[in-house]
């Protein structure tokens, strides 16, 4: 039995969707072994059972502690018995797409055989998608690792085990061989990794840190939207910790550690808060949402919108067990241009406007 999850791609036909580990990057089976079942490796059991998965991903996710039998990670050579309960978690499943490699210029903090991570510009597409079928950063990771044999089957989601936004700039991990994938995947799916965000938010948050617990699920209002929801059947459940790193006004820069990574996450999640993101025009932050009604005033936020074309988000670090050497790895990021930008415009003013009370 497996469980189903959406297409993310209905989500936005010209938007690259927030990370969200179980929106299509990964599948989750559920087995259970009749009784008359003789004794089978399981590789082989699974392959009988499962359409258009290999023997080769099979075996790798069992080499990466992906398949559960009763609860325990087994090998490939292990021989399934009468009502066994066996679970296996798979990176995405293959979608039919023509990948064309792009020499698109590429950020990358670190790389060896396994992994390779990267820092992605706002204003990058993920992966090809409705609208979107070039420009991407598969494309350009097609062309950068083409002779690496993961990257020569064409597959739209090659090695992506995460995702973050369009408009989202920041850390990203990219798996370069199947083990690694099925490994990476795993801590994804897990929520084992650890991921820090900073926001730039309307309003002044009331306290110092916090944290946000709702249901994230496809608002019912607008297609395009995620909404919070209550704890219960609808949507999937979603926790934000965050923290106030800086007061400016009428803005807050934050950190966000995402315990979850559902669509849009962060960003619903604080729309929720009533602190949406600066200039998050699908979460109502592209308006004057607080301030004095001078014209004065009114101007300068413009101009920060103009400096900041985006919602202002940054996916600031990563941390993560790498595949080969077990090691924990963490990667961080400085915000970018146009964020540094806005936080001195926004500086600028905080100090103009206390020297002006003095």
């Amino acid at each position: 039995m497996k469980d189903e999850y959406e297409d993310p791609d209905l989500l936005n036909e010209n938007e690259e969707e927030e990370e969200d580990e179980q929106s299509g990057l990964y599948e989750h089976f559920n087995f259970s072994v009749d009784k008359g079942q003789g004794m089978l490796r399981i590789d082989k059991w699974l392959t009988n059972r499962m359409e258009k998965v290999s023997r080769n991903r099979i075996q790798s996710a069992a080499d990466a502690g992906n398949i559960l039998v009763n609860g325990k990670s087994v090998k490939s050579n292990y021989k399934v018995k009468p009502q066994d309960v066996i679970s296996i978690v798979l990176p995405y499943p293959r979608r039919e797409l023509e990948i064309i490699p792009e020499n698109i210029p590429l950020n990358i903090l670190f790389e060896d055989e396994d992994v390779i991570v990267l820092n992605k510009e706002a204003g990058m597409v993920v992966h090809p998608g409705h609208g979107n079928y070039t420009g991407t950063l598969v494309n350009a990771l097609t062309y950068h690792l083409k002779d690496v044999p993961l990257f020569q089957t064409g597959d739209m989601r090659a090695g992506l085990v995460h995702r973050i936004d369009k408009n989202t700039s920041g850390i990203l991990v990219i798996a370069k061989n199947e083990f690694a994938h099925a490994y990476i995947a795993k801590q994804f799916f897990d929520h084992t990794t650890k991921r820090v965000y900073n926001a730039l938010v309307w309003g002044n948050m009331e306290e110092e840190e916090g944290t946000i617990v709702g249901n994230v699920a496809r608002s019912t209002k607008d297609r395009l939207k995620m909404a919070v929801y209550p704890e219960g059947d609808q949507g999937k459940h979603a926790v934000t910790h965050y923290k106030v790193l800086e007061r400016l006004g009428y803005v807050n820069l934050i950190e966000c550690r995402l315990e979850t990574g559902r669509t849009h996450q962060i960003r619903v999640h604080m729309e929720f808060m009533k602190h949406p993101l600066f200039n998050d025009e699908r979460y109502g932050g592209d308006q004057i949402l607080k301030g004095t009604t001078f014209s004065k005033y009114k101007q300068f936020v413009n101009n920060c919108f103009e400096i900041c074309p985006r919602h202002a988000l940054h996916a600031r670090s990563l941390g993560f067990v790498h595949p080969r050497t077990k090691q924990e790895m963490y990667f961080e990021s400085e915000l970018p241009s146009d964020m540094q930008q806005l936080l001195e415009r926004w500086r600028t003013y905080v100090a103009s406007r206390e020297i002006e009370e003095e």
